[in-house]
């Protein structure tokens, strides 16, 4: 199992940006790949953003194309999550996850993120 810890929440006003930190412990973090999701309330938990072992590939949500970036430095068992242009409906909370196959078996905390209007 990898522990992971969230980091970089906050509030910000709308067209603003944060950077997401998820640190992993373990040396099975840069084989993997990385993704991001995300879970207002009252609502289900969505998908993000992903990120192959490598770096070299990525995949988001037609939500936040062209506005997030997902990024990794493996030597330092991270991943980020750059977003601007943020908006109101982008408030949730954001966990960092590893996946394992098809599937995301480790997840972390989740770090809040709210955009005021």
């Amino acid at each position: 199992q990898v522990q992971l810890v969230e980091s970089g929440g906050g509030l910000v006003q709308a067209g603003g940006s944060l950077r997401l930190s998820c640190a992993a412990s373990g040396r099975t973090f840069s084989p993997y790949a990385m993704g991001w999701f995300r879970q207002a309330p009252g609502k289900e938990r969505e998908f993000v953003a992903e990120i192959n072992w490598s770096g070299r590939n990525t995949v988001y949500a037609d939500s936040v194309k062209g506005r997030f970036t997902i990024s990794r430095d493996n030597a330092k068992n991270t991943v980020f999550l750059q977003m601007n242009s943020l908006k109101p409906e982008d408030t949730a909370v954001y966990y960092c996850a590893q996946k394992l196959g098809a599937a995301y078996p480790y997840w972390g905390q989740g770090t809040q993120v709210t955009v005021s209007s």
